[in-house]
């Protein structure tokens, strides 16, 4: 994840088009909780989780008919 000036609570990152880029929680600066990806038409790139800016659990990645394609774990 890119590096950002996070506020507290909910954060959304938006495409150039103002469509959602990506939505999830900040605590402490961080990533906190359950995040989402999407793509430019609104279809679910990726979701995963973060424990104070670190990837925990399981990260899905989408295709483009929302169908699971990868899951990787993350300690």
């Amino acid at each position: 994840m890119p590096q950002a000036d996070f506020s507290e609570g909910l954060h959304e990152e938006r495409h150039r088009d103002g469509s959602v880029r990506a939505r999830g929680r900040v605590v402490g600066g961080e990533p906190d909780g359950y995040w989402e990806w999407f793509r430019l038409d609104g279809t679910l790139l990726r979701s995963g989780s973060f424990d104070r800016g670190r990837q925990t659990g399981e990260w899905t990645t989408y295709d483009r008919g929302g169908a699971p394609y990868k899951v990787t774990t993350k300690p």
